[in-house]
């Protein structure tokens, strides 16, 4: 006789095949992936994102029962009522799908297989036997739904109806053995069919999934592997007329999709500097790379200061990598001479920028030093409370009174859970950690004149600049130039392949600029020169990729002694694109009368690494136009006409950004529009 234990292995059994088709489905995404690669590698000929693909999808049903059943068909009904019960069914379909490669919206189309097998739980009969009914339910079913990629990602959201056409609806009921008689003969186990089946439902879906590309973007046939999961609630999904059985479905599973990209035409050649035209849309795309004559420019930067000290998440301490001096050192220490200390495990970008900032402590220490009339509030901010925070602020506190000897009554102690401009914010899910080791810091607020930035009060203002002068940067006159005259009316965003003549690739961009400035060493490393062919991308609004190329000779920039600018730096707060009511007297009061006559005014917007690639050009973009709007206004209303502008927006492309973003305090300073403002040749 077949006991409870006897049919739930059998189910277990009965769902083996089915973990065995998705595991099959993997497989041969993996095989066919193996077969394509070294087919597209060969394949020199580029084409654009498929429209439309065709494919298979296959998963799993975690069926719920809820309800209760008693009357299985006309000739049977159980002497107890069922109530409740799971399962897990077979999914599987083809599929197609139709999403055209810049829109966000696409359809999805699903016919095939679909199992609603489960297990009601288990109840006990009047004369105390056990008894189990095994549904097998399984229908055709029709799943039209709307795509949609909220962020023109790889992540979707679907939904849409599901129309079911019952093809099974057998049962197996089985009585146990009384305990009290165990000699008693078993009872065999009852198949048939429901009775009053429902032979067609309509009901809904809705899901998520994620497109895996296993294959290049630009080859002709392209493979796309899709995890996914569904939730398909009991609305409209009775399986009987009679009775109140209801299911509700949570599906999980992949999808294995091919799609069939268009040849993109032929790219037109051109000659060193001699622009190739496309006729429809109208694009130019032109390459200017500097002679780069021997001159150096000095740069007098005036370096923001930003009144923060960052803390390592789970520490009250000072990190190590900013700089601690002892009390005989502190004499010899000169804000304007801080070569002399270096920290350890420094960045290798923008370094005297970054041994400024971790001298914050000292620079504060000094002048603090010099008027004793300062007197400075450190407000701790902890995402584990006040009492961190306080932790956090006594150690900056601690070192300011022992080692430079501040009078403890001229610094007071404040503890926060987050700082007065948080950059994580309520719902956000994304880059958490980084947004926590930003808001983990101690704020240096002030009242003091001497000590803040001109045109700023308040609590969250910066402390007064430092003056860096610098002999050995490259002017920014002196980068390459990539000039794609039309690309905002015809492209949503263009990149660039440069080959070396070894023919080692570099990849710049996305952009959405029409000119983007590019320092020469940025491609050329250590080489002093080389010949480089130039690949634009073009991803144009109307589905089109169009591709232009040229060849340039680039000389890497070398320097002497001749001239003299300054660079001055404004900092964002986060995912911020407009300056500060004070930050614009900042840059009318202060930026604007260091312009000389006929000068070359350069501003390059950044953005840290946080968030997605394009919104951070955009912000970039933005933040820079933001600083010549504020310049140019100041500028007219003093009837200055003479200065020539070069905006660019950079995003957070590593290979042009002022810092890294490994630690908070190159991200805060990543966040920045930098002006620089060269003097007529």
């Amino acid at each position: 006789m077949k006991t409870k234990n006897n049919i739930k292995k059998e189910s277990r059994l009965a769902r083996f095949p089915y973990a065995l088709s998705i595991k099959s489905l993997i497989l041969f995404a993996v095989i066919l992936v193996g077969i394509q690669t070294p087919i597209q590698a060969q394949d020199s000929i580029q084409y654009t994102a498929p429209s439309w693909y065709f494919g298979v999808a296959a998963g799993g049903n975690i069926n719920f029962y809820r309800g209760s059943t008693q009357q299985l068909n006309a000739q049977l009904t159980v002497p107890t009522t069922f109530h409740n019960g799971t399962g897990v069914g077979l999914y599987l379909a083809p599929l197609i799908e139709y999403r055209p490669s810049n829109s966000r919206w696409g359809i999805m189309f699903e016919a095939g297989y679909d199992s609603r097998r489960g297990s009601f739980n288990g109840v006990i009969t009047p004369c105390n036997c056990p008894e189990d009914l095994i549904s097998d339910l399984s229908y055709l079913t029709v799943e039209p739904s709307l795509r949609f990629a909220p962020f023109k990602s790889s992540f979707y959201l679907y939904a849409g109806p599901r129309l079911a056409f019952n093809i099974n609806k057998a049962f197996t009921y089985q009585v146990g053995i009384n305990p009290a008689y165990p000699n008693q003969l078993p009872s065999p186990a009852v198949k048939g069919d429901f009775s009053n089946i429902n032979n067609t439902l309509l009901s809904m879906q809705v899901g998520a999934g994620y497109d895996i590309h296993l294959t290049s973007e630009y080859s002709k046939t392209q493979l796309v592997l899709s995890p996914f999961v569904s939730f398909q609630p009991y609305f409209g999904q009775d399986p009987r007329s009679i009775e109140t059985w209801n299911i509700t479905t949570l599906r999980v599973g992949a999808a294995l999709k091919l799609g069939t990209g268009h040849k993109i035409q032929s790219p037109v050649r051109a000659d060193v500097f001699v622009p190739t035209v496309v006729a429809e849309p109208e694009v130019t795309f032109t390459v200017n790379s500097p002679e780069n004559i021997v001159t150096e420019r000095r740069v007098r930067e005036i370096f923001p200061l930003r009144n923060y000290v960052f803390f390592d998440l789970g520490s009250d301490k000072i990190p190590g990598r900013y700089v601690k001096l002892n009390k005989d050192q502190v004499k010899d220490f000169k804000e304007d001479n801080l070569s002399m200390s270096t920290p350890e495990n420094m960045s290798g970008r923008s370094e005297r920028q970054l041994k400024v900032y971790y001298n914050i402590l000292n620079i504060l220490g000094e002048r603090m030093s010099k008027d004793p009339s300062t007197k400075v509030v450190l407000v701790g901010s902890s995402e584990q409370g006040k009492k961190d925070g306080l932790a956090m602020a006594e150690s900056v506190k601690t070192y300011l009174v022992t080692v430079f000897e501040i009078d403890p009554s001229r610094i007071t102690l404040e503890g926060r859970i987050e700082p007065i401009n948080p950059s994580l914010q309520p719902g956000g899910t994304k880059d958490l950690v980084l947004l926590r080791e930003g808001d983990r810091r101690v704020s240096i607020e002030s009242n003091s004149p001497s000590l803040l930035m001109e045109f700023r009060s308040g609590a969250d203002s910066p402390l007064k600049p430092v003056t860096i002068n610098e002999d050995t940067e490259a002017p920014l006159d002196s980068y390459v130039t990539f000039d794609v005259k039309g690309s905002d009316k015809a492209f949503n965003s263009w990149s660039m392949e440069i080959t070396d003549q070894a023919g080692t690739k570099q990849y710049f961009g996305p952009y959405t600029q029409e000119k983007v400035s590019i320092p020469g060493k940025s491609i050329l490393g250590t080489n002093p020169q080389g010949d480089y062919k130039v690949k634009m991308i073009g991803n144009g609004k109307n589905s089109k990729v169009i591709v232009k190329d040229t060849t340039i000779h680039m000389v890497l920039w070398v320097a002497a002694v001749n001239s003299v600018g300054t660079r001055f730096s404004i900092i964002y707060e986060f995912n911020n694109s407009k300056a500060t009511v004070l930050y614009q007297k900042y840059l009318t009061n202060v930026v604007i009368p260091k312009i000389p006559i006929g000068a070359t005014v350069i501003i390059q917007g950044h953005t840290d690494i946080i968030g997605e690639t394009d919104y951070n050009q955009r912000l970039s973009l933005a933040r820079a136009n933001d600083v010549k709007t504020i310049l140019e206004n100041g500028l007219t209303k003093v009837g200055r006409h003479d200065v020539t502008f070069n905006v660019s927006g950079y995003g957070a492309d590593q290979k042009l950004a002022p810092f890294d973003n490994k630690y908070p305090e190159e991200r805060f300073y990543n966040r920045t529009v930098i002006i620089d403002i060269v003097p007529k040749q």
